[in-house]
């Protein structure tokens, strides 16, 4: 990442803290719009940095935000007079305090959160605060690719740690090294710290202390080589004659133990003196996938290592993590422990698995997931690596592959419909056309698709954990009405479920009397342009005459004009300033005069020569037929009609007078300009009083929509065409015009939406699930990329859809939806939500009122999310039915919880189950 010029502000000894502030987001705003792979971002600790956002931001209005970027972290809210911070001070956040790090070696402790106990700050923020604030120690980390697509950028705060394991001396030792880093480099740092030669040496993944693959090909990242946190790499030293070659390799094709394309080459355990003798033998190796694999397990490697957990209860078992797999540990679990799935997997569901279904797995996921179940069920306490699971996830869901963050939701759906699948009992799937409504009572219709549902679709998840839906559309055109019944697997539920939102504009009145006012309305957040234009003109009393030109104001210009009406809402920031102009209705041969005011931005010691004019304020807009011709001096009178609002009154006898709230009982003596007479002369203005200014003194400058000059003529009367749809008029603003106008209230617009202290404590009060649950059943119409085909219309409609629960599941998963994004952000929400572990009643959101009991749940499981976006932890809460007590599933470490430890703002999937007909208790 290049440095940045950071020319007198070398010392913040200088510098207020607004301009520390402004200083350092500025700089922030151009690091992360160009973060790439390979750049470098520094740990501070969360402690010093809330310190100096507070001192920056003592003067500053309450702007936090959550999920906020860490520009807008510069902008957030401080309190009144605090010290300037002392030295940054790092130490909490590594093992060794008392080394003064220079060389970037520091331990970093494993359990940071981002966030919580740190702030990832890139190079040039970085490098400005110890410049001013000195401090330390350094703790740099790099910028990597990561996703399937390898295409998202993330900080690799915590580089692979790999245990070097020296053959035959016995020596040891451990190293941090990034995963994209290559073999080559391994087997050079593995040789620099045993002082070893590198043609004398080769590297084995030496997972379980076994020799498990032969890392030869130089050029592959650890990442592609699957390498884990805290895996042993057995380094191996051979003579002159036993280092690996071409030979062996080629040997190794002509046996076909592997094929051309291979980059690995796996050996038995007990083969593996064949390999140091330049041979190998296939006789128990089975090979896919262009390499070999090892038909021996090795789960029993784990016997004497792990965590271990007391008691005598079965399904007390924890799964190791293989490294960042905590998302996939988590949903397991919660599946282990559904009592239906417990009871399945441990008897013969093998006759059930549906080999031939092109959908499924061909019985490949069943079987992995079946005998990691029938593991953890199984008597003894020692935690379990899930690795020939996790490979047979990768196998089919390649997202999943290698070792980065992943959502544990969306595991968790991909697992239940790939068991699904390779658990179907239909094994031809008939051909079924469902029919409309039309009509016909809800009962037969939901009967219906239900049924038809069924003859596709039957297996142990669909008992347990489908439900269905009732979703009704309504066409705003015809109001034709479509119901349908679909199945659900889970509800995903949202946790921000505002339908509307408020948008703020200043509104500029072109009845030359009006000040400015500032109008906050609510629109729908899938809304159009002509949806915000339509609730202004109704807020602003707009007149059958007048139309609204909505613009977006940036850098004292116009940036954009919203003449588009179906220009999408989410195109506007809640950053952003609007503005809105009251015009006469235009025609199509219209043109919009956009006032530009300058002022003259002249520094201590520049030359009067070298002075520039610089735009200031908020442009005005106005407009003037483009068929009829314009004398200099009527457009002259256009821009003193746009200024007359700003007038100072007579009475007021101070020029330099700063009050922006200016009265808006104005008359129209205010307005100099008489219209044009019928031969195209100007009439003889009225002189208000001898102080005025009159309109030729006016310092315009005419530039067209193509940057083109317009000459205006020396004469007064004298006219011209305007030759484009619009024009832009520089106005230089002298003194005797700032003694005439009060534009203080052009200097600033607000923001759409700004964020203030109610705001923040409104969004920090807990939620309750059944708010969450209301919101997601609320109808609403569709999103616009999402229109409905209107059968009846023959057209796509923004139909409105309403969502009823319908049939409810055995097993109901709630998701709630933690994540969203925010311009090209994801962020994570930590609200609270306020969810029933007793007694969650559903009765009266089913729409079915045939049923006669009542619909009752009882929470057993549930996934919790810890931490930021690229660096969270997932954790299990359980509550095991045997004995009746709740347990935290952390990996490998299992401890009992108390049932009062369970709610927290970090649950992410909900397990309930539904509860028996008499009694109160679960089936």
């Amino acid at each position: 990442m290049a440095e940045v010029s950071m020319g007198s502000s070398s010392s913040s000894t200088d510098l207020s803290p607004e301009e520390e502030r402004v200083f350092i987001r500025d700089i922030a705003i151009a690091a992360e719009a160009n973060s790439k792979e390979g750049d470098t971002f520094y740990l501070i600790t969360q402690r010093w940095w809330q310190g100096w956002i507070e001192y920056v931001n003592q003067d500053q209005p309450c702007n936090t935000n959550e999920g906020s970027s860490l520009s807008e972290h510069c902008d957030s809210a401080g309190s009144s007079t605090l010290k300037k911070p002392s030295r940054i001070d790092n130490s909490d956040l590594i093992y060794d305090s008392s080394l003064e790090d220079t060389s970037n070696t520091s331990e970093i402790i494993e359990t940071l959160q981002e966030g919580r106990d740190y702030v990832l700050l890139p190079q040039e923020v970085w490098n400005q605060l110890r410049s001013w604030y000195g401090g330390g120690p350094t703790l740099a980390r790099r910028v990597i690719s990561s996703g399937l697509s390898q295409t998202e950028l993330a900080v690799e705060v915590y580089p692979l740690r790999l245990q070097l394991l020296l053959m035959p001396k016995s020596d040891h030792s451990a190293i941090r090294i990034s995963k994209k880093e290559t073999i080559r480099e391994l087997h050079r740092r593995a040789c620099e710290i045993f002082d070893l030669d590198l043609e004398h040496v080769r590297i084995w993944d030496y997972y379980g202390h076994q020799k498990h693959l032969l890392m030869y090909d130089l050029d592959k990242t650890l990442d592609d080589a699957n390498l884990q946190m805290d895996q042993d790499i057995l380094v191996e030293v051979v003579d002159i004659n036993g280092t690996l070659s071409s030979a062996l390799i080629r040997s190794a094709q002509e046996n076909g133990l592997v094929d051309e394309d291979s980059t690995s080459i796996l050996i038995e355990p007990s083969k593996s003196s064949l390999a140091a003798a330049g041979g190998f033998s296939s006789s128990r190796n089975t090979f896919r996938g262009g390499s070999l694999e090892v038909s021996q397990s090795f789960d029993s490697t784990y016997s004497s290592t792990g965590v271990t957990t007391r008691g005598s209860t079965a399904g007390l078992t924890g799964l190791l993590n293989l490294g960042n797999t905590c998302f996939m540990n988590s949903a397991i679990q919660c599946l282990v422990h559904t009592p239906e799935f417990a009871s399945y997997f441990q008897e013969d569901y093998h006759q059930e698995i549906n080999w031939q279904n092109p959908l499924g797995m061909v019985g490949e996921l069943a079987t992995a997931f079946g005998d990691l179940l029938r593991k953890l069920w199984a008597p003894g306490r020692t935690p379990i690596a899930p690795r020939p699971f996790k490979a047979k996830l990768a196998r089919f869901a390649p997202q999943f592959s290698g070792y980065n963050q992943h959502d544990s939701q969306e595991l968790l759906a991909f697992l239940l419909d790939g068991l699904h699948e390779d658990l179907n009992r239909v094994k031809h799937k008939p051909y079924i056309n469902s029919r409309d409504a039309d009509g016909r009572p809800d009962e037969e219709v939901a009967d219906e698709f239900w049924a038809n549902h069924i003859a596709r679709n039957d297996s142990i998840i669909v008992d347990v954990c489908q439900g269905q839906y009732k979703s009704t559309l309504v066409c705003p055109i015809c109001n034709k009405v479509s119901v349908t019944f679909d199945p659900f697997m889970y509800l995903s539920l949202p946790l921000q479920f505002n339908t509307t939102r408020a948008i703020t504009v200043t509104v500029f009145s072109c009845d030359k009397t009006a000040l400015p006012s500032t109008i906050t309305v609510n629109v729908s957040k899938q809304g159009r342009c002509r949806d915000l234009i339509q609730a202004l003109t109704s807020a602003c009393s707009l007149k059958q005459t007048e139309e609204l030109k909505l613009a977006e104001i940036r850098n004292n210009f116009i940036h954009r004009l919203f003449e588009d009406p179906l220009t999408p809402l989410s195109s506007i920031k809640d950053d952003d300033h609007l503005a809105a102009y009251k015009l006469s209705k235009s025609s199509e041969n219209t043109t919009l005069l956009r006032l530009v005011l300058r002022r003259r931005d002249q520094k201590a010691g520049e030359r009067e020569s070298t002075v520039q004019l610089k735009p200031c304020g908020t442009p005005l807009l106005s407009s003037a037929s483009r068929g009829d011709a314009l004398a200099k001096g009527k457009i002259h009178c256009i821009v003193q009609n746009m200024l007359s609002p700003f007038r100072r009154e007579e009475s007021v006898g101070e020029r330099g007078s700063s009050d922006s709230s200016i009265p808006e009982r104005r008359s129209a003596r205010f307005n100099n300009c008489e219209e044009e007479d019928k031969v195209g002369g100007l009439k003889k203005a009225k002189k208000s009083n001898s102080s005025e200014l009159g309109a030729s003194k006016l310092s315009l400058q005419l530039i067209d929509e193509n940057n083109k000059t317009v000459n205006l003529p020396d004469d007064e009367a004298e006219a011209i065409k305007l030759p484009s749809a619009s024009v832009t008029i520089y106005l230089d603003w002298a003194p005797e015009l700032s003694g005439m106008y009060d534009i203080t209230c052009l200097e600033s617009l607000p923001e759409v939406l700004k964020y203030g202290p109610a705001t923040k404590k409104g969004r920090s009060e807990p939620l309750s699930l059944y708010a969450c649950l209301e919101a997601f059943l609320r109808e609403e119409p569709l999103v616009p990329d999402e229109m409905w085909f209107c059968p009846q219309c023959n057209e796509r409609r923004q139909a409105s859809k309403k969502l009823d629960l319908w049939r409810l599941p055995e097993v109901l998963v709630i998701h709630l939806k933690r994540f969203s994004y925010s311009r090209s952000m994801k962020h994570k929400l930590e609200t609270f939500v306020n969810f029933p572990i007793h007694d969650l009643d559903l009765t009266k959101y089913v729409a079915n009122k045939n049923l006669s009991q009542p619909q009752l749940y009882e929470l057993y499981a549930l996934t919790n999310h810890y931490g930021g976006m690229g660096s969270g932890h997932y954790t299990a809460h359980i509550k095991l039915l045997d004995d009746n007590r709740w347990y935290n599933f952390d990996d490998s470490h299992i401890s009992h919880i108390n049932e009062d430890d369970v709610k927290s703002g970090a649950a992410d999937v909900l397990f309930y189950r539904r509860k028996s007909d008499a009694g109160g208790k679960m089936k």
